[in-house]
């Protein structure tokens, strides 16, 4: 076959494969956004990053290898749990949305809890995190979790000293029958510096697509930096048991703090390849009787673009 005649094929992958690059470079763009003096602040407060088309090749790398690993979840009905922890704008989000990217929504899953209700309240502390829980061939990301309790609740006062401690004799024990009944446990805890979170707020208030992300509760935070500080050791010293060990990603820099998770998380499982079933695109079947019918102009969405 002549080589011209690979050409449509070519460029359509050519262009499915700008698409891709384009849905990255928009995720990017999220930290771009910033007033000029903000940004010029920060670009002299902080080292040179990778450079993108290092991030970016890294970054599919490691896409690539977390379909594996999802696959080989799906296919030996794996359960696991990933929790992300971390001060207010420490990266957890930007680390989950890299990991989720690419991957089926059905198997990975991302579990973000709002307040607990007046009714949650009153229940069991575990008992509003365990139907989200993973069935075999899941993954669950849990962006902020049960230890709540040990940060935030505790910090700003929401749990009393009690409530705490009664929490810490618990959670251990509560891994522990997760493990044993077959959940894996993974514990990220994103460590940044006083000074990059104040600057990481101060983009959020100076950037209007990031102003929904500070919460009071968030520049509360900042106020009790040291409260945290002293709530996150013992949280560490207490639960850092090893059936599910905490792992601390240093995260002032964003894209290497994403690259070392993502890298490090896949090291944590003996995923290997799993069959798969050839696919082969079936024919169409054509009805020469079929007629499409012609749908009213005011069922389309407007051609603006």
């Amino acid at each position: 076959m002549p080589a011209d005649d690979y050409a449509p094929s070519e460029d359509w992958l050519e262009a499915e494969l700008r698409d891709t690059l384009d849905e990255d470079f928009e995720i990017e763009l999220e930290d771009a956004i910033l007033s000029m003096k903000i940004r010029e602040i920060y670009n002299k407060a902080h080292p040179p990053s990778l450079p993108s088309a290092d991030y970016f090749r890294t970054l599919l790398r490691l896409q690539a290898e977390l379909i594996k690993l999802q696959d080989w979840v799906v296919h030996h009905k794996e359960k696991v749990v990933v929790i992300f922890e971390g001060r207010d704008s420490a990266g957890k989000g930007g680390v989950i949305k890299r990991i989720a990217q690419r991957l089926n929504p059905r198997v990975v899953r991302t579990v973000a809890l709002p307040a607990p209700s007046d009714r949650e309240k009153t229940q069991w502390y575990f008992q509003r995190y365990v139907p989200h829980l993973p069935a075999g061939g899941e993954i669950v990301l849990f962006d902020r979790s049960w230890y709540n309790r040990a940060g935030v609740e505790r910090v700003m006062g929401f749990a009393s000293e009690p409530e705490v401690e009664q929490f810490f004799d618990d959670v251990p024990e509560f891994e522990r029958m997760l493990v044993r009944s077959g959940i894996r446990v993974v514990k990220y805890w994103f460590s940044i510096t006083d000074e990059e979170q104040q600057m990481r707020f101060l983009m959020r208030i100076h950037d209007p697509l990031k102003q929904w992300k500070l919460s009071p509760m968030d520049l509360q935070s900042r106020v009790r930096w040291e409260q945290y500080t002293k709530a996150k050791e013992e949280m560490f010293a207490r639960t850092n048991i090893d059936e599910a060990p905490w792992y601390i990603v240093p995260g002032n820099d964003k894209k290497r703090a994403r690259l070392n998770c993502m890298d490090h998380l896949l090291t944590l499982f003996p995923y290997t390849d799993v069959p798969h079933e050839e696919v082969a695109l079936p024919n169409r079947v054509y009805k020469g009787d079929y007629e499409r019918a012609v749908l009213p102009p005011d069922l389309y969405v407007p051609s603006k673009y």
